[in-house]
């Protein structure tokens, strides 16, 4: 009896190849051609062939436009999608890095990479992607892309934008003063911050201005430490073309400063400067005359 039910046993075993202990199939095979799939897609896509591009997709694919959000099924939809891109953007190119393929069954597989937007003058976009790739008559197609678009940090740059001029070095062209700047953007262009050493007859210093927009105000505003230990805030408003920024701030001794500085940009290379209206305390200080400051 035992004999018999050992025999039995050995049968069954034999019979059922799902039992534990089965090794999967190797699919490296299918990788491959997954990989090889997704290089013919970049290299349709730096084509701007949207038909090519539409082929590699399943014949009932969903697509999903990242610019409108619109979701689109079929590769005719598909291929109109990507004609429109490309009108858009006739010079965007395309890199992807195939990171990882797993397999869900012998034809579904889910691959996981990144993926790099190019366009000339501008930074890249670099999302991570997952893709259900299917097996259709021998051929793995895409079936579906989800991307995770990084998160895009906030900026104030179109509030700030009509200041850009001032990025970069600065010296003054002047017999009364010598000034030196240096501007720059602050990560995500928040911020504008310009560096300052300034020489005038009866004075000498150096500081720091940090000049941002003040979203609960609806303004520009600016904070400006400098080297004799006064600091101010100000508030910017243009007017025509000229820049009017009402300073108020602290005095080394405690007495309140207040003062209005008028800038003008002359052109690219260009800008002059004024400061009227200056106090210290109940003292009224004479104004300091236009300079005229030149790109370095």
């Amino acid at each position: 009896m035992r004999r018999a039910l050992l025999g039995m046993l050995v049968f069954a075993s034999l019979g059922t190849p799902q039992l534990i202990g089965q090794q999967p199939p190797d699919q490296s095979a299918d990788e491959a051609a997954i990989r090889r799939a997704a290089a013919s897609y970049v290299e349709a896509f730096n084509k701007h062939d949207a038909k090519a591009l539409a082929d590699l997709w399943s014949p009932d694919a969903v697509y999903l436009n990242r610019s409108t959000g619109e979701e689109v099924v079929g590769r005719a939809a598909i291929s109109e999608q990507f004609t429109n891109l490309f009108k858009e953007q006739p010079e965007l190119k395309l890199e992807v890095n195939v990171a990882s393929v797993q397999f869900v069954s012998p034809n579904v597989a889910v691959e996981h990479g990144t993926a790099k937007f190019l366009t000339p003058n501008e930074e890249p976009e670099e999302i991570d992607y997952s893709a259900v790739d299917v097996k259709r008559d021998g051929n793995w197609l895409l079936d579906r892309v989800t991307d995770k678009t990084k998160e895009v940090p906030p900026s104030h740059y179109e509030q700030l934008k009509a200041l850009e001029w001032m990025v970069g070095k600065w010296t003054s062209d002047a017999d009364n003063a010598e000034v030196e700047l240096e501007c720059n953007w602050t990560k995500n262009q928040n911020f504008l911050t310009r560096a300052f050493k300034i020489s005038l007859e009866d004075d000498s210093f150096s500081g720091m201005q940090i000049i941002g927009w003040d979203p609960a105000a609806k303004g520009i505003r600016s904070w400006t430490f400098d080297s004799n230990g006064t600091f101010t805030e100000a508030t910017w408003e243009r007017k025509g073309d000229r820049w009017f920024i009402r300073n108020r701030g602290t005095l080394p001794d405690g007495r309140t400063a207040t003062m209005i500085n008028m800038m003008k940009q002359v052109d690219e290379n260009s800008f002059t400067w004024q400061t009227i209206e200056r106090t210290a305390g109940d003292e009224l200080l004479p104004n300091i005359d236009e300079i005229l400051i030149v790109r370095q």
